[in-house]
């Protein structure tokens, strides 16, 4: 069955960094395209970037700050977060989505980021 597995997440200080990392098992990776969302408290969930075979794409507010990239032979999905401010504090999830079949999607299950002094 489908797994995917989010880790990297944490408490960190204003303009501190992290890196996320999104593990997938039981699909055929390269051929699915991946994004992160991000919830927070009161807050719907939103597209925060997205990464298909090699091209990516930010929502406004992220980008200069977050890079995300890809390791098919490794089946993971990295979000490096650079420069953090507290509006990013969220619940982070993983979204892979078959680009041809786009109803073969799964999500994590989230990892918290709180940035706070």
């Amino acid at each position: 069955q489908v797994r995917i597995v989010e880790s990297g997440g944490g408490l960190v200080q204003p303009g501190g960094s992290l890196r996320l990392s999104c593990v997938a098992s039981g699909t055929i990776f390269r051929n699915y395209d991946v994004g992160w969302y991000r919830q927070a408290p009161g807050k719907q969930r939103e597209l925060v970037a997205g990464i298909s075979s090699s091209a990516t794409n930010y929502t406004d507010s992220v980008k200069g700050r977050f890079t995300i990239s890809r390791d098919n032979a490794k089946n993971t999905v990295y979000l490096q977060m650079n420069s953090l401010k507290p509006e990013d504090t969220a619940v982070y999830y993983c979204n892979i989505r078959n680009r041809i079949f786009t109803t073969f999607a799964y999500w994590g299950q989230g990892t918290q980021v709180t940035v706070s002094s």
